[in-house]
């Protein structure tokens, strides 16, 4: 039997993180994605997801997250019943997501649309071949031998 489910869309609202007594981190979210189908007049058919997961990647999913990015999640269908306030029988069906990539592009600054900003880039020359600069532009001292040419 194989039960997996990938999805791509943006998420509904800001991930909603609880702990449960043992303190382990769930994350609920709601995934808005394109249904393949058109719908009777043509349009686009949206399809609105419930999606939970749990633990490291819940967190990690809450903090580079929020309203409208756009994600990638894997996981698999689950079903729970339970009874409402109206006392009805209610089936629910959702993902339960085991991993997530984050697709927004990045910005000209390096952050991505959620919000995410990379540590800046280490600089890859060793410090005995940094020179201090003087302040003009115009003179750069190199050495022939670190030309790659």
């Amino acid at each position: 039997m194989l039960n997996k489910v990938i999805m791509q869309g943006r998420l509904c609202a800001d991930p909603e993180i609880r702990r449960t007594a043992s303190g382990q981190a769930v994350a609920s979210f709601r995934i808005a994605c394109n249904d393949s189908r058109k719908g009777p007049n043509g349009e686009e058919v949206t399809l609105f997801m419930n999606c939970s997961m749990w633990g490291v990647r819940a967190e990690n999913f809450a903090k580079f997250t929020r309203k409208g990015s756009l994600v990638l999640i894997e996981g698999r269908l689950t079903q729970r019943t339970y009874v409402n306030k109206a006392g009805v029988n209610v089936t629910a069906t959702e993902i339960t997501a085991d991993n997530f990539e984050l697709l927004d592009p990045k910005g000209a600054n390096g952050a991505t649309a959620s919000g995410y900003t990379p540590d800046a880039p280490t600089s890859r020359v060793p410090a005995s071949q940094v020179q201090p600069s003087s302040g003009n532009l115009d003179s750069i001292d190199v050495v022939d031998d670190d030309l790659p040419f």
